[in-house]
């Protein structure tokens, strides 16, 4: 079966070929040579630095001058005192680290045939298998959310064939250590960034098991010799709590997890860790029909692609997407950063951070609607923490109350504005979280146990917003200022700005989605009033000279200097939000239209997995297709299907497989819209769990382009409109019940 398969017929040459593994907190990237077998390893907590407060003492003495030069139309000079005097300190927030790596070196043969190697998703268990020499070899490799280790098992079809030497290795600063009982261990601290002291600590190691054969220790690694089998376990772990507390015991930890590891045989192991993976990624099913290209290796559909007929490689990056959150978001780990959790660079692009103008909360359009729901968990918990180191950085910087985040964190929880003015004086980031976070509980069996949970961060971002909006002059709006419209840059030499499109937006969803909790939680009337006052006092979307969705408060677009610019974020309001919809402001879904063509489909990988979304909100069906056709290709994933920015970057497998679901269905508060942008490449298929607004879960049949089965079903009391073509029908639903229609109760 290959509908979960990725596979290939040649080892990974590059770390974009390898495989990924993960268990939330624990990852790796198996290479899978059949001579040196690699496996590159991560753990999510070890990051550059220490726990810091980037506050600025000299930001807020400089900020009314800066927005007088602003409204005054002065943006240069604006930036340039913004640059010295606004920013973070330091001005670059901490790195994702990379912790080591298993190096397994075997006897040169003369002969090798057969090869494979295999990620199949629905086990998260990656494999090779060869014939060396009239041997054949299997190796299987997974990382356990039940046991917390990474197991590797070493097979063969003859006895006593298995003859390796095997070794750990760090690009960070430490000590190695061999152990009694085959045990190798690498111990050490993390490297100091941008004048941030290190403060973790780290340990990596391994145990081998071996049945049959010897082991034998020198030169710092392990040597087996005539082994029928070889089971190597594997485990990282860090001094860190949270992000202001260093104080765990790493060593410990892995010893811990690895013995209790080492206690339980191979199967036991393996059928416990499949059957917690499966509990999340059984969850949901996608079939976009199948054709002779599925049985091709992976990389070879990748290439095909665009000039081919493969839907089924569409269905697969929807599922790849689902494995990715679910080895790299689980409860209690931190959230996927820039790179998921897999990380080779010890000076990694961007960091790979958590970049919150778009990639962090493009990680995190999946798990809502592809019935992922506890992976959103680790971004719950994530906001919790900004909220409490933001309340410095709101208060330093602007006299505010609540909190604030900018265009980044970190593992530290860093708030503020940094890399540059024209990056990351952009105050609303954390807007756009608790936005996302709010609209998400309704999707959620415990949407009001969920809402309430955030209540009280959600008022606190509120009241930042309440004390920093400013009247712009001579109308009644009220903007934010200093802001930028995320990386892009005006005609005026600048990115600096009041009131960009885009914060009005955000500001616009996360008051309206804050007004109704808080007034259903009672007791907020100066909330609800404060809301009530600024709501309606937000500047509307305006539509420019060319028909354009301005992204500036003046009509600025068509003489940007980036006029095919990556972000589109003025089209926030199409998608993900619903503030322009196709039937109820046509005007501004036409000028939305328009802004796409006039940026253009091609993009980073990212960049095309937004535009995905948005022609499918479009209803475009076809133009969203043509879209996906730029993302599967050589150009933009590569071999093992990371979305390539260039570099690797996995926001764009989360937005690319996201924009694949919301081709099929979309939900919007109050209406579930079936087939809204089907491509005429996809007539028939069907879906399984997937997860809709009012908790309730839909089955979908269809077949030349129309539902051929329907099933809902509820978990709470729910009422929404269910439409397919012209077709609309009212669904009432009390928990626990489900709706079905098919057969000719459709047409």
């Amino acid at each position: 079966m290959t509908a979960h398969l990725l596979w290939y017929d040649t080892p990974a040459q590059l770390w974009t070929d390898a495989l990924p593994l993960g268990n939330g907190r624990l990852g790796a990237m198996v290479f899978g040579d059949p001579l040196r077998e690699h496996l590159q390893i991560n753990e999510s907590t070890f990051w550059a630095g220490g726990p810091y407060q980037p506050v600025n003492p000299d930001a807020f003495g400089h900020l009314g001058t800066v927005r007088q030069l602003i409204f005054d139309g002065n943006y240069a000079d604006a930036e340039a005192l913004a640059e010295k005097h606004l920013m973070a300190r330091p001005i670059k927030e901490m790195s994702y680290q990379p912790i080591g790596d298993l190096r397994l070196e075997f006897k040169r043969a003369e002969r090798v045939s057969g090869y494979r190697r295999a990620l199949d998703l629905d086990t998260a268990i990656a494999t090779s298998s060869y014939t060396a020499d009239g041997t054949t070899y299997l190796r299987e490799a997974f990382v356990s959310p039940v046991d917390g280790v990474l197991v590797l098992r070493l097979s063969a079809d003859r006895k006593r064939a298995i003859s390796c030497r095997i070794s750990i290795d760090s690009p960070q600063q430490g000590e190695m250590r061999i152990g009694e009982g085959s045990q190798l261990s690498f111990s050490g601290k993390g490297k100091a960034e941008s004048g941030i002291a290190a403060a973790l600590r780290f340990a990596f190691g391994i145990r081998l098991i071996n049945s049959g054969g010897t082991v034998n220790a020198s030169g710092g690694a392990l040597s087996v010799e005539g082994a029928d089998e070889v089971l190597v376990l594997l485990d990282a772990a860090t001094s860190f709590r949270r992000y202001d507390d260093v104080l765990g015991h790493p060593e410990r930890d892995i010893v811990d997890r690895l013995e209790r590891a080492a206690s339980r045989d191979f199967v036991s192991l393996r059928d416990d860790h499949i059957e917690e993976h499966r509990r999340l990624f059984g969850a949901f099913a996608i079939d976009l029909g199948s054709t002779p290209a599925a049985s091709l290796p992976t990389d070879h559909r990748i290439a095909g692609f665009a000039g081919g007929d493969d839907p089924a490689l569409a269905a697969l990056y929807v599922q790849f997407g689902r494995y990715l959150m679910i080895a790299s978001s689980r409860p209690g780990t931190q959230p996927a950063n820039l790179q998921g959790i897999w990380n080779a660079e010890t000076e990694p692009p961007w960091g790979s951070k958590y970049t919150a103008n778009i990639n962090l909360q493009m990680n995190y359009w999946l798990p809502a609607p592809a019935n992922l729901r506890e992976c959103l968990e680790p971004l719950v918990a994530m906001a919790e923490e900004l909220a409490q180191t933001g309340k410095a950085m709101a208060h330093v910087h602007y006299r505010a109350r609540g909190w604030v985040m900018h265009h980044n964190t970190d593992l530290w929880r860093a708030t503020g504005p940094i890399d540059g003015a024209k990056w990351g004086l952009w105050p609303t980031g954390g807007i756009w979280l608790m936005a996302q976070l709010l609209d998400a509980c309704d999707y959620l069996d415990d949407a009001d146990a969920m809402r309430r949970r955030l209540f009280p961060i959600a008022r606190e971002a509120a009241h930042f917003l309440f004390d920093v909006l400013v009247p712009l002059p001579g109308t009644d709006y009220l903007v934010t200022n200093p802001s930028l419209s995320p990386e892009n840059v005006h005609p005026y030499g600048a990115s600096i700005c009041a009131g960009p499109a885009m914060d009005s937006q955000l500001i616009r969803d996360f008051l309206g989605l804050l007004r109704p909790l808080a007034v259903s939680i009672g007791e907020e009337p100066n909330l609800v009033a404060d809301i009530d006052r600024v709501l309606p006092r937000l500047a509307p979307d305006r539509i420019g000279a060319n028909g354009q969705l301005q992204e500036w408060l003046e009509d600025w677009d068509m003489q940007a200097p980036e006029m095919h610019h990556r972000h589109v974020s003025h089209l926030y309001g199409l998608y993900p939000s619903w503030q322009i919809d196709m039937d109820r402001t046509p005007d501004l879904a036409a000028a939305a239209r328009r802004s796409l063509e006039i940026r253009g489909d091609d993009a980073t990988g990212w960049g095309i997995g937004w535009r995905i979304n948005l022609w499918a909100r479009l209803r475009d069906g076809n133009h969203a297709h043509n879209v996906l056709k730029l993302l599967l290709t050589p150009e933009r994933s590569y071999k093992n299907l990371f979305d390539a920015h260039p570099p690797f970057q996995i926001d764009g497998n989360f937005g690319g497989a996201a924009g694949i679901v919301e081709m099929l269905v979309q939900s919007r508060p109050g209406e579930i819209h079936l087939l809204p942008a089907l491509p005429t490449a996809w007539p028939g298929g069907r879906i399984r769990g997937l997860r809709l607004r009012g908790g309730m879960l839909l089955d979908l049949d269809w077949e030349d382009g129309e539902p051929l089965t329907i099933r809902l079903t509820a978990s709470r009391n729910v009422s929404s409109i269910l439409r397919f073509g012209q077709t609309r029908r009212k669904v009432d639903l009390a928990a626990g019940e489900s709706f079905f229609e098919g057969g000719s109760e459709l047409r």
